[in-house]
């Protein structure tokens, strides 16, 4: 499978014009460090900066209401830290949970970028 897509690969790289193919190549899969760099990429790369300013303070947040939580003595006020660092930690998870979503968005929409490009040049081999 795989000699057929890098046989695939070569095949839309030879009808392609220069600048196109760079293009293509800029379109390659990447791994999970490019993926999160990529993130901080584009219009919405202050609102990725906030989020992880906003998921850092909920993070120390969490530990401090989880010292509290073992520093305490009545079951109340136990209940009470324990909300707090459940809380806070949801708000890292739902955090990351959506930086996880933008990932797969940008690649998704790079592979989208890729089909526009295949089919361009189909169209443009097939009216020669």
């Amino acid at each position: 499978m795989k000699n057929n897509m890098e046989d695939i690969d070569k095949l839309i790289k030879d009808t392609l014009t220069q600048e196109e193919a760079k293009f293509y190549d800029e379109l390659e899969e990447q791994n999970v460090l490019g993926m999160i760099f990529g993130l901080f990429k584009g219009k919405n790369k202050w609102l990725l900066v906030m989020m992880n300013i906003v998921t850092v303070v909920f993070f120390v947040l969490f530990i401090y209401c989880l010292v509290q939580f073992f520093k305490m003595e009545d079951t109340r006020d136990m209940l009470a830290w324990g909300l707090g660092a459940v809380l806070f930690m949801l708000g890292v998870s739902m955090l990351k949970v959506f930086a996880w979503m933008q990932m797969d968005k940008n690649a998704i929409m790079r592979e989208l970028k890729r089909l526009e490009l295949q089919i361009s040049s189909l169209s443009g081999k097939l009216s020669d």
